[in-house]
C-alpha cells in the first residue's frame, strides 16, 4: 500500500455525477485549488455499508464546507450506475439526497493511481491479462489540502465503514495548524489547547495535561 502523505494527490479527468443528478465530464480536483479536499472511494454503488457512509458523508457536508473542505466520492462504477443510485430513495436503499461529486472511476485507474484498489491484474505466460482480487475500491480516504497534497490517508478494509467525525477532526487539525503553526496532540479537537513544535513547548503541554 503506498502511502502518499507529503506528496501531490494524483490527478485526473474523468466523468462525475454533481448535485445529485447532473453529468458532468473532465471532473478534476485542480477545480478546488484553495480549498481542502476529502476524496473517498468506496467499493461499490448499491450496496450495504456504502450508503451508510455516503449518507453520514452528506449529513456533515455542511460542517465540512464551512470548513472550507470540499468532499468528493469515487467508486469503480460508471456515471449511470451513480446517476440511478442518487435517485433511489434511502428507504429502498439509494442514496437520494447525496450532492457532493460521486466520480466514476470505471477504467479503475484513479483507485489504482491512489493504491486502493483490491486486486491487481496478472499477465499470464501467453499475455494474457487477468485480475485477482476483487475489482473494487477499498474504503480509503485522502485529505488533500489547498495545495494538492496529501496531509492525511486512512484506508479501511471493504467491511469495515469509516468515522465521518474523525475526518472531521483531522481537517480540523490541519486548518488549525495552518493558522497558528502548533501541532495537534493525540485526540485533539477543536477548542482544546495545542502546542508547540518544540522540546519546551511539549514539555509545556504535558505539564499541564
Amino acid at each position: 500500500m503506498a502511502v502518499l502523505v507529503g506528496k501531490k494527490a494524483p490527478s485526473f479527468s474523468t466523468d462525475a455525477v454533481v448535485n445529485g443528478g447532473e453529468f458532468v465530464e473532465n471532473f478534476s480536483l485542480e477545480q478546488y485549488k484553495g480549498k481542502n479536499v476529502v476524496l473517498f472511494f468506496y467499493p461499490l454503488d448499491f450496496t450495504f455499508v456504502c450508503p451508510t457512509e455516503l449518507h453520514a458523508f452528506q449529513a456533515k457536508l455542511a460542517e465540512f464546507q464551512s470548513k472550507n473542505t470540499e468532499v468528493v466520492g469515487c467508486s469503480i462504477d460508471s456515471k449511470f450506475s451513480h446517476w440511478a443510485w442518487l435517485n433511489t430513495p434511502k428507504n429502498q436503499g439509494g442514496i437520494q439526497g447525496v450532492t457532493y461529486p460521486l466520480v466514476a472511476d470505471l477504467s479503475k485507474t484513479i483507485a489504482e493511481n491512489y493504491d486502493v484498489l483490491a486486486g491487481e491484474y496478472d499477465v499470464d505466460e501467453e499475455g494474457n491479462a487477468a485480475f485477482s482480487g476483487a475489482p473494487v475500491a477499498y474504503r480509503g480516504l485522502f485529505l488533500i489540502d489547498k495545495e494538492g497534497v496529501v496531509r492525511h490517508q486512512v484506508i479501511n478494509d471493504l467491511p469495515l465503514g469509516r468515522s465521518v467525525d474523525e475526518a472531521l477532526r483531522m481537517v480540523d487539525a490541519l486548518n488549525y495548524f495552518e493558522a497558528n503553526g502548533e501541532v495537534c496532540p493525540a485526540n485533539w479537537k477543536e477548542g482544546e489547547d495545542a502546542m508547540k513544535a518544540n522540546a519546551e513547548g511539549v514539555a509545556s503541554y504535558l505539564a499541564n495535561h
